[in-house]
């Protein structure tokens, strides 16, 4: 059974494992007018999440407070809930308590100013990323490489990306990329990135529902200046889907071809 936290009212104890081992999960849900956008997904991503590190969670209990967290913190407009998961508390040591009472820290934010449509300004990040096979694509809270990738990120930029080792384009420090070639719709391999974010899915899916599917394969930064690259865009489930204009002094190409088919807001499940 979770115990829950109203993050405005109720303190979270320092025996809280997320925070003294960051051992748990996080969504962030735009809500617009009332209703959670891509909300299954979200609460799919977290049950998922929870069973991969074997943290209890029951999926009536999770819509139960969210609808509760909806009640709660409802207004017009635009907002965004999020939802802390963790393995509860457990005191000192790796050794996860059992059986263990989970926590769920709720909370309500603004929404942030959405980027210019017409194309963003990011910065690659000196700070390498090298996701653990057997955490890639969680969303948990385990974030200090996107910490200091953003502590890089210049004044006038709105994003940073993270590449690996090798100079192979991951994610941004916020959002997950695609690339557009004229060959094609590409992402970084699933079991090399941070997190496997929910608008990414949604992107996918419409894209493969138009006949052009998307497919996994490495990205080398190289592939930015080739004479068949036609765009690369951040996906997030807040902001949606942004063309990125210029990286450092190289102006890319803006590709306009997503505006009218990955509308998040049209798909309110």
């Amino acid at each position: 059974m979770l115990k829950v936290f109203w993050a405005e009212q109720t303190p979270v104890a320092a025996s809280d494992r997320g925070l003294a081992y960051g051992d748990g999960l996080f969504e962030t849900i735009r809500v617009h007018r009332g209703r959670p956008v891509l909300l299954g997904r979200h609460l799919r991503r977290m049950r998922d999440g929870a069973r991969r590190l074997g943290i209890p969670l029951s999926a009536v209990e999770l819509e139960h407070w969210l609808n509760r967290a909806l009640a709660r913190y409802d207004q017009d407009g635009d907002w965004v809930l999020k939802l802390i998961l963790t393995r509860g508390s457990g005191g000192r040591g790796y050794v996860p308590p059992d059986p263990a009472t989970p926590h769920l820290i709720i909370s309500r934010h603004g929404m942030p100013a959405l980027p210019d449509p017409g194309g963003v300004v990011a910065h690659v990040a000196r700070h390498t990323l090298e996701a653990n096979p057997a955490l890639a694509g969680l969303k948990s809270l385990n974030r200090l490489d996107q910490v200091l990738a953003s502590r890089e990120l210049p004044a006038g930029a709105y994003e940073v990306l993270m590449t690996d080792s090798a100079g192979n384009l991951l994610e941004g420090g916020r959002t997950n990329v695609l690339l557009h070639l004229r060959s094609g719709w590409f992402v970084p391999p699933a079991n090399s990135v941070a997190v496997w974010g929910v608008m990414q899915e949604y992107v996918a899916e419409r894209l493969d529902a138009q006949g052009t599917p998307v497919r996994e394969r490495r990205l080398p930064l190289s592939l930015l200046g080739q004479p068949d690259f036609q765009g690369l865009f951040l996906l997030n489930s807040v902001v949606g889907v942004v063309p990125v204009r210029r990286i450092g002094c190289q102006h890319l190409p803006i590709d306009n071809s997503l505006a009218t088919i990955c509308d998040p807001l049209t798909s309110l499940k």
